[in-house]
């Protein structure tokens, strides 16, 4: 990837513009979106940069268009990206589900905010997160990483790229209103091509190339237009030449490899932070800007005595569980702070399993909870 336009540095910018530079040190040049609040200024960033780097913006009618832009641009060989917030990630759903089936490399961002409907287009919300996992229709899995910060915006972008192009997946990074907005010192870098991950290619000639056949990998090569390689794409169910193929035994080959791909690497895949977290006594899990008032909640909790930990989910999905099953056995409770009214929670609570209490502490969105409402809610933890 030419180093020419990448932006280095250490720049106070908010989440969004972030993410954007974020995109461009990963490689995206193709950018299809619609304006959003409180999107808008990734789509905003990016149609200012990507001319400057040799990409191309484009500013669809609307999120089904854009959705189906970047699948496209993604086969004719670009890393794409789009943005988009809760009423526009509700219509770019089907689609979805079609760069699941056709196995496509792109990246989607969703800067939540409060809803449902139109909701508070400008305030805080974490209400699409059971979205992000069962939205499209069908049997499938996703990755949705989360950020809590302007830095991780950056960082998380280009780790999105590196999953999407490595699984061959639609990769979502679930922000909100707040990191979106908030202005921080963010460290810009250019990302060295070693550290980059790109899409597997064929390795055989175009007379002998199947577009969906695998080896142990569970992930297949990928042509590109224009290379030379005959290939079919389409959301039916297919065989490995890309062709339909309608029968139960082609859709339990297809749609086993699908999920395989992702829960058989969850390892590579899965993200977390733990703070305070080997004596606790009662865990806070949480993601996005709740995560940064729980931190400061845990932090009061300690300084009263109370043994409490911190677990900040950084990857969503796909969920880990198994860590959250050990710390299970080890703990007397869950708290978890959501800006929505229970959705992660009950995830914790399936993990958990009768071995640790889950409480749930629900923030309808238009801003952030308390610390001090946190903290009540460790304390009624152990009571």
């Amino acid at each position: 990837m030419s180093q020419e336009g990448i932006i280095q540095g250490e720049f106070f910018m908010n989440g969004d513009e972030a993410c954007a530079e974020g995109a461009i040190s990963a490689g995206c040049r193709f950018f299809a979106g619609y304006p959003i609040t409180p999107a808008t200024e990734v789509a905003e960033r990016m149609s200012r940069r990507l001319p400057e780097v040799g990409g191309t913006y484009i500013q669809m009618e609307d999120e089904i268009a854009s959705m189906n832009a970047i699948l496209g641009a993604s086969w004719a060989g670009a890393k794409a990206m789009t943005s988009t917030s809760g009423p526009g990630f509700s219509l770019m759903m089907e689609n979805l589900g079609l760069g699941v089936m056709l196995e496509t490399p792109c990246v989607v961002v969703d800067v939540q905010r409060a809803g449902p409907s139109t909701g508070l287009p400008t305030s805080v919300g974490q209400g699409d997160i059971m979205q992000a996992r069962w939205g499209s229709h069908g049997t499938y899995e996703i990755i949705a990483l989360v950020p809590s910060s302007p830095q991780e915006m950056f960082d998380l972008t280009i780790t999105a790229f590196n999953l999407s192009e490595k699984y061959r997946v639609p990769v979502l990074i679930m922000s909100d209103e707040v990191v979106g907005h908030m202005s921080e010192k963010v460290v810009l870098r250019a990302v060295p091509p070693e550290e980059l991950v790109e899409r597997p290619r064929p390795s055989v000639p175009p007379e002998k190339y199947l577009p969906y056949q695998t080896d142990g990998s569970l992930v297949p090569p990928m042509a590109l237009a224009g290379e030379g390689y005959r290939f079919h794409v389409t959301g039916l169910t297919h065989d490995e030449r890309g062709y339909p193929a309608m029968n139960a035994a082609a859709q339990d080959r297809l749609v086993r490899r699908l999920v395989d791909k992702i829960r058989l690497n969850r390892s590579d895949i899965i993200r977390y932070e733990e703070a305070w977290i080997d004596d606790a006594e009662v865990v806070v899990c949480a993601y996005g800007i709740t995560s940064r008032v729980a931190r400061h909640a845990v932090h009061m909790a300690r300084s009263e005595g109370i043994r409490a930990g911190l677990l900040r989910l950084i990857t969503v999905w796909p969920f880990p569980e198994e860590h959250v099953r050990q710390l299970a056995r080890r703990t007397q409770a869950f708290v978890v702070p959501e800006i929505n009214y229970g959705q992660i929670v009950f995830e914790v609570e399936r993990c958990a399993c009768g071995q640790a209490r889950t409480a749930l502490l629900p923030h309808m969105g238009g801003g952030v909870h308390h610390p001090e409402a946190i903290l009540e809610a460790i304390r009624e933890a152990l009571r």
